[in-house]
Formats: structure tokens, C-alpha cells, sequence
């Protein structure tokens, strides 16, 4: 046993005190950050080389400081994603939706899908369509400047030249794809006013602008992306939404047969708890 995992032992032991979820993994992420190492490699790392910026990063996580931004990098799919403050972090349950996304424009007989993100943030959904559907075009939109900051860093890097970011609203963007577009997607803010996210992580760092939606129910922006969608989409166009797991029936309903929309369906996230809606634009 080196000092490292003498020390990573200890820490576990505190962010499990702490109450953070998966302690031994964001100790071992942490030093494999601040030595420079790869996890599997932690037992390489010499005594001496001990640096004592891990108990930092440790003390901040302890804090329930975002694991991602004591590191500066979330893992989404097969990306690694630079973020950090004013940027919502990708979660795993959205991973689930851009897997459905990416299965559907590979089933699309269409040799170069157009997508169109709807709220990118770091640009995890769009930067993933990119990279695993060959040939699709993605435009993604975000409106805040922060969130804009970090997207363009990150398609900077990972965008191969068919990812495009547009600093627009959500519910004005891309007039000009008007009726052209095969998928949208969309994870919008959707959290209710004056509700209380569980996760202190959430609560306190992810910003207020990609927690929380307009109106009673706090579906304003899903509502937006339908007309949105509706607006940009050909006919036969697929649309996906996010949503918390009781809106479920809400955001269903959102996408009613009067407007045009076809095979409405719940979708479940490795929880199987209702996560995301799709549908399709009718064709008649």
C-alpha cells in the first residue's frame, strides 16, 4: 500500500461522512487529477510524490462542490467535456436520450441527418450526435453567455466542423432551417419556481437559468421547444424533450395530435423513471 491509497482510504471515509454519493470513486478521480495519473495508475504514484493539493480538492468535494469542477472535465458518453461554474454538467440520464437520438437518425434513410439542440450548455448532447452519426450537421443554441463560453470551447475541440453554435433563445432559433430539420432536441430548464433541487450539487452550483422553467409547473421552455420544433422540423422529423420523472404526463400532453404530432411516447432513464418525450411530426 503506497501513501496515496493511504490517503484515498482516509478521504473516502470523509466524503462518505459527508454524504457524497459515490465517495471512493470521487477520491480516486480527485488524486488521479491532481497527479496527473489515470485512476488504474494511482498505485504508481511515489511517495514522494505525494502532492497535498488532493486534501484541497478532497476539502471541496467534502463541501459538495461539483466532483467536475474540482477537475474541470464531466464524461458524457464516450466525450470528455471541459465545465466548470455557469455551465449545467451533463447528467446520465440524459446519456439516455442522446442514445434514443442517435439510434433514430441511424435508422433515418437520410445520408446527412440536420439536429438541432435546443439549449446545448456544454454542448454534450450535440458534440455526441456529431461524433457518433456519420455525417449529421448539429446546430446547437444557447442563449446565456457563461453556458455559451464553455459550448464553444468544447466544440472547439471536439465539434469536427459539423457542429455549429448559435448564440439564440430557443424559441426564436434558426428560422432559416424552417421545415428542413430531421431531429430536435432539447434538455431546457424545467425544474418549478420555488422548488428545492435534492442534490446540494445542483442546488448550489449548477446555474439557476439551466435548473429552473417558466410558468406554475416550470414547463414553459418544454413548451417553447414544441412550438420550436414544430416551426424547424420537415414533416416525418423526430422531436425529443427532456423533463423531471412526475412531469411526465404533463410533457406528453405538451405534444398533442391537433398540432400535427404522432406516435407521442414516455420515455424511462436507467432508473426507469419517465425522463424524456418524443414525437413525431405528422406527415399529412
Amino acid at each position: 500500500m503506497t501513501f496515496l491509497l493511504d490517503e484515498i482510504a482516509l478521504a473516502t471515509a470523509r466524503l462518505a461522512e459527508a454524504g457524497v454519493p459515490s465517495p471512493r470513486t470521487d477520491a480516486e478521480e480527485i488524486a488521479a487529477f491532481v497527479h496527473g495519473v489515470r485512476r488504474s495508475e494511482l498505485h504508481t504514484v511515489k511517495d514522494a510524490d505525494f502532492d497535498a493539493l488532493f486534501w484541497e480538492g478532497v476539502a471541496r468535494r467534502e463541501a459538495r462542490e461539483p466532483l467536475q469542477h474540482i477537475t474541470g472535465h464531466a464524461y458524457f458518453r464516450y466525450l470528455e467535456l471541459a465545465v466548470g461554474p455557469g455551465v449545467f454538467v451533463p447528467r446520465p440520464e440524459t446519456e439516455v436520450m442522446a442514445g434514443w437520438a442517435i439510434e433514430t437518425l441511424r435508422e433515418m434513410d437520410v445520408t446527412a441527418p440536420l439536429v438541432v439542440d435546443l439549449g446545448t450548455g456544454s454542448g454534450a448532447i450535440a458534440l455526441s450526435i456529431a461524433q457518433e452519426v456519420a455525417l449529421a450537421e448539429v446546430h446547437a443554441v444557447e442563449v446565456d453567455p457563461a453556458a455559451y463560453t464553455w459550448a464553444k470551447r468544447n466544440i472547439s475541440e471536439h465539434g469536427q466542423g459539423r457542429t455549429h453554435l448559435h448564440p439564440d433563445d430557443l424559441a426564436e432559433a434558426l428560422p432559416e432551417l424552417n421545415g428542413k430539420v430531421d431531429l430536435v432536441i432539447s434538455n431546457p430548464p424545467y425544474i418549478p419556481p420555488g422548488a428545492i433541487p435534492r442534490d446540494p450539487e445542483v442546488r448550489h452550483y449548477d446555474p439557476s437559468r439551466a435548473l429552473y422553467g417558466s410558468g406554475d409547473d416550470g414547463l414553459g421552455e418544454v413548451r417553447a421547444v414544441e412550438r420550436t420544433a414544430r416551426r424547424l422540423l420537415r414533416p416525418g422529423g423526430w422531436v425529443a424533450v427532456e423533463h423531471a420523472d412526475e412531469q411526465g404526463r404533463a410533457a406528453y400532453l405538451t405534444f398533442p395530435e391537433d398540432n400535427g404530432w404522432r406516435d407521442v411516447r414516455l420515455r424511462q432513464d436507467l432508473t426507469r423513471r419517465d425522463r424524456f418525450v418524443t414525437a413525431r411530426l405528422g406527415q399529412d
